[in-house]
């Protein structure tokens, strides 16, 4: 008898780790900057720099000028975003675009819904007039820059056609979620 709950005990203590890759981290909350930090973070320049190896387009960078007067307004001033150059207006870019949101937004094979935007630590995108928000389980909404009073007065820039923003949580931006295990 002993021996069988010693053996089931060793058996659990084995599967442990595996169910601790099991799990997945839940939708990213929106969280505003707060800190101006200058160089970019890990996870971010790593997710930034796989997605033009695996999908092609050109890395847009990650950093933005932050002032002390006015302090961060966007993920950028804290090394927590990147753009992704692409330009909406062609069909191969949007082939890719397409590509890379049908990719992380897939289920995995246990049904977790977006699992690789999760993994990834993605808090949200914006491409090509529309935001796809982690809070919102990454259903897309319209997108118009508050500096903007029409799309027609818009610059391509901030409507985000020529290129995909991604913001990502702070663990996402550090490297600390599911998805760079083993990778940073």
């Amino acid at each position: 008898m002993r021996l069988g709950i010693a053996l089931l005990l060793s058996l659990l203590t084995l599967a442990t780790p595996a169910v601790a890759h099991a799990q997945i981290e839940d939708y990213a909350s929106y969280d505003a900057p707060r800190t101006c930090h200058a160089q970019p973070r890990a996870g971010t320049d790593y997710l930034g720099h796989w997605i033009v190896k695996r999908y092609g387009g050109s890395f847009g960078g990650i950093s933005r000028p932050c002032t002390k007067k006015d302090g961060p307004t966007s993920e950028h001033q804290e090394g927590r975003a990147f753009d992704w150059t692409l330009n909406a207006g062609s069909p191969a870019d949007r082939r890719r675009a397409k590509a890379f949101m049908g990719r992380i937004f897939q289920a995995d094979r246990r049904g977790n819904e977006d699992a690789r935007a999760r993994r990834m630590g993605v808090m949200y995108l914006i491409w090509d007039d529309e935001m796809y928000p982690a809070w919102n389980g990454f259903e897309p909404e319209p997108y118009l820059a508050s500096s903007c009073t029409t799309k027609k007065k818009c610059s391509k820039t901030l409507r985000h056609r020529n290129h995909v923003h991604v913001s990502l949580s702070r663990p996402g931006a550090n490297g600390r979620t599911s998805w760079y295990e083993r990778r940073l």
